[in-house]
């Protein structure tokens, strides 16, 4: 169960902080702090330490954080502990790159199954040993696979009535690529991926950066 009282934003930074221990154990460090996470990261070490707190206490006060159980016990709030079955929805040019990134399996995501409606891409592979199957079939297919989350990159003209489709099989989860917001029960987990609006909060920054910002009608 989702508990309402942890923000969302706490949630992405823990993911953040995993990746960054990561670098630190294959660097061999085995002891840090919330300052030197900080550090790393540019943010408040007082931030950290709020993050962690929704999960319990970790570490001690001059002494720091074992780098090692500090990324278990993040691994298993996270749930990267287990396996996900993954299932990709939409083969464009999007979906098919997420197919072949290596770095899902390094994190517990594995590609089990692509679903697309283009006849020229169904019965063929996307990447090593991922075929591409029937939208048709998208319910018989997630069930026998056991698929936990669902990535849909389609159109955002079609989005809703496949996110529908996606919630009937019984997945739980969506990664949502296409550029709208889903209408779903809440019994679903949605995070939204929108290259867009990170390109504008990034020319955002590029011009405060510049300065005197001259707004024209």
């Amino acid at each position: 169960m989702k508990n309402p009282k942890i923000p969302k934003p706490t949630i992405k930074r823990l993911a953040v902080y995993y990746r960054c221990l990561e670098n630190k154990k294959i660097n061999g460090i085995q002891k840090t702090s919330s300052k030197d996470l900080a550090d790393s990261l540019h943010i408040k070490a007082s931030q950290i330490r709020k993050d962690l707190s929704y999960f319990g206490e970790f570490g001690k006060r001059g002494v720091g954080y074992d780098v090692d159980k500090l990324m278990n016990s993040i691994k298993i709030i996270l749930g990267l502990d287990k396996k996900w079955n993954v299932a990709i929805i939409g083969v464009g040019n999007l979906g098919a790159a997420i197919a072949n990134y290596t770095g899902l399996e390094k994190n517990g995501f594995f590609i089990k199954a692509a679903f697309d409606k283009d006849k020229s891409k169904i019965g063929k592979q996307v990447s090593a040993g991922v075929l591409v199957y029937d939208m048709k079939d998208l319910k018989k297919v997630c069930k026998q696979k056991k698929i936990d989350i669902a990535i849909l990159s389609v159109p955002a003209s079609v989005a809703q009535n496949v996110a529908e489709e996606i919630v009937e099989t019984g997945i739980k989860g969506i990664l949502n690529f296409a550029p709208i917001s889903l209408n779903l029960p809440d019994k679903i987990s949605v995070e939204n991926v929108d290259f867009t609006i990170s390109l504008k909060a990034l020319t955002y920054d590029i011009v405060s950066n510049i300065g005197n910002i001259e707004l024209k009608d």
